[in-house]
């Protein structure tokens, strides 16, 4: 998958720029990456994480070997940059899991307006749904370099205005803690975890719901 790849490749990019002993090892237990799986915690900086959370978690690791830190920062930001030139994602590496597109296409007949969150930058996530046509299903897209990113419920509070909509009559599905957290904190009407097929069940805290297929979720007109 994209993201796995993506942190093989930055990996590999930040041990050459530093060859101090371990220093690859620590840095992808920090990013919740298992080499020896090459599996990513579901819940880990890499999976749930903003690029800035993973820039900063990147560049402490670097300040440690004697660097300063906007050098450091700077050395994180150009093995990031070149890891995204390598791994490019498009349709095919970042895959819709099956029924998403049903099952926005149903809500949206029925009325319901949809956002993304992401805690991607802008331009992934309007990539994302370019590569996907999903221009017409969704409303509002935030990536998490436009000032606000989960689980920071001003984030959907604003993404609510945006829509037209009181939060206490919307719904969140995620499958991270920070759209839990942030669902919540912006008092929405429910936050609902999803568990995908193939992926570690995390352990969602403050959840209404658990699912596993976005097609147990019923629109009432």
């Amino acid at each position: 998958m994209y993201l796995e790849k993506l942190t093989v490749a930055r990996l590999a990019l930040l041990e050459q720029g530093i060859p101090a002993a371990n220093f690859g090892d620590r840095l992808a237990g920090a990013f919740g990456f298992d080499r020896s799986s090459a599996q990513l915690d579901p819940g880990g900086l890499m999976a749930v994480g903003s690029r800035r959370d993973n820039v900063i978690a990147a560049a402490s690791y670097i300040a440690e070997q004697g660097y300063g830190w906007f050098q450091s920062l700077d050395i994180a930001n150009q093995c990031f940059d070149q890891a995204d030139r390598q791994i490019i994602a498009n349709a095919h590496t970042c895959p819709m899991f099956p029924g998403v597109v049903d099952s926005l296409t149903l809500w949206q007949q029925q009325g319901v307006k949809i956002a993304i969150l992401s805690a991607a930058r802008q331009r992934s996530v309007e990539r994302f749904i370019a590569d996907h046509q999903l221009q017409s299903l969704v409303d509002v897209a935030k990536g998490s370099d436009q000032g606000l990113s989960k689980p920071d419920p001003a984030l959907y509070l604003l993404t609510c205005r945006e829509l037209g909509v009181k939060p206490e009559h919307t719904l969140m599905i995620g499958d991270a803690q920070g759209d839990i957290t942030m669902a919540k904190g912006a008092h929405a009407q429910g936050a609902i975890a999803i568990h995908w097929p193939g992926y570690a069940q995390g352990n969602l805290v403050g959840t209404d719901a658990t699912i596993a297929d976005l097609q147990q979720i019923h629109c009432q007109p």
